[in-house]
């Protein structure tokens, strides 16, 4: 397992993962850590070299106090960054729920440095205009609250893991432990500068590389975006898995199986399809 250390103090903390094959991104969500994919590393590693990456205030990363490195495109700045320092000319990216979000843009930015993209249900990538503007008016305030409330503040969010209850027992307790690592002022400025900013619905017409949705198929709410993706975005394919929101954590065999077939399916790396 290997650190990246050369970054500035502005910079998510990363590592590599053991594994053969080409580098595998992997994003973490809201309130999560790089230990929601402990059920996925060692299989995926069989085919691609896992990279684990930390939002800012979350884990082991940094909270700085610049809004810029918490916006979506400090968070394209530091994965080029990453990709630069691994010395690959291209990668896979993933990401789970706003994590989701930033991998999506990613490979929309910089879609000749990407084999192809997985992602899971993921709200915050396809919100409206409407939900957009709610978060933008709501952000400033919420996160004030987050600073002020602390952890105690923190642990009443319901995406929180002590409020998961489907989760497996040795990853729901990995992630509470690493809940103790959550920074206040990082998490207010997730709150403040990349959820607002986050959503690539109208984008996603423009993508270029292989994606693939693991959806999770019993988180009712996630419906009509996955449909929205269905419809509106080019070389998606969906596949199914028995989980609710926590996708790779509930339903871990499928989606260790599906990803490792796009993995293999899409190594070669062919170039991009035109827009």
């Amino acid at each position: 397992m290997r650190r990246g250390g050369r970054g500035p103090v502005t910079a998510p903390a990363w590592e590599v993962h053991p594994g053969t094959g080409p580098y595998l991104l992997l994003v973490h969500g809201f309130l999560s850590s790089r230990a929601q994919w402990a059920p996925n590393l060692a299989l995926l590693g069989e085919v691609c070299r896992p990279v684990t990456l930390e939002l800012l205030g979350h884990g082991r990363s940094p909270a700085p106090d610049q809004d810029v490195p918490y916006k979506p495109e400090g968070y394209m700045a530091a994965m080029e960054a990453i990709r630069a320092e691994l010395g690959a000319e291209s990668w896979f990216v993933c990401g789970y729920s706003l994590g989701g979000a930033l991998t999506i843009r990613y490979a929309l930015t910089y879609p000749q440095r990407v084999l192809g993209q997985v992602f899971t249900n993921s709200m915050s990538a396809f919100a409206d205009a409407v939900q957009m503007k709610q978060w933008s008016e709501s952000g400033p305030q919420s996160g004030d609250a987050i600073e002020r409330g602390g952890m105690p503040a923190i642990e009443r969010i319901p995406v929180h893991p002590k409020h998961a209850r489907r989760l497996p027992a040795d990853v729901r307790d990995a992630l509470l432990r690493d809940t103790k690592l959550l920074d206040p002022r990082g998490v207010a400025n997730t709150i403040r500068h990349t959820t607002p900013e986050a959503s690539v619905r109208a984008d996603i017409g423009t993508n270029r590389v292989p994606a693939l949705l693991a959806c999770g198929r019993f988180e009712k709410r996630f419906v009509p975006h996955r449909r929205f993706a269905e419809a509106h975005m080019p070389r998606l394919r969906v596949v199914e898995m028995d989980a609710g929101h926590g996708v790779n954590m509930q339903d871990a065999a499928r989606f260790n199986s599906a990803v490792a077939e796009f993995i293999t399916t899409h190594a070669n790396g062919a170039d991009p399809t035109p827009v």
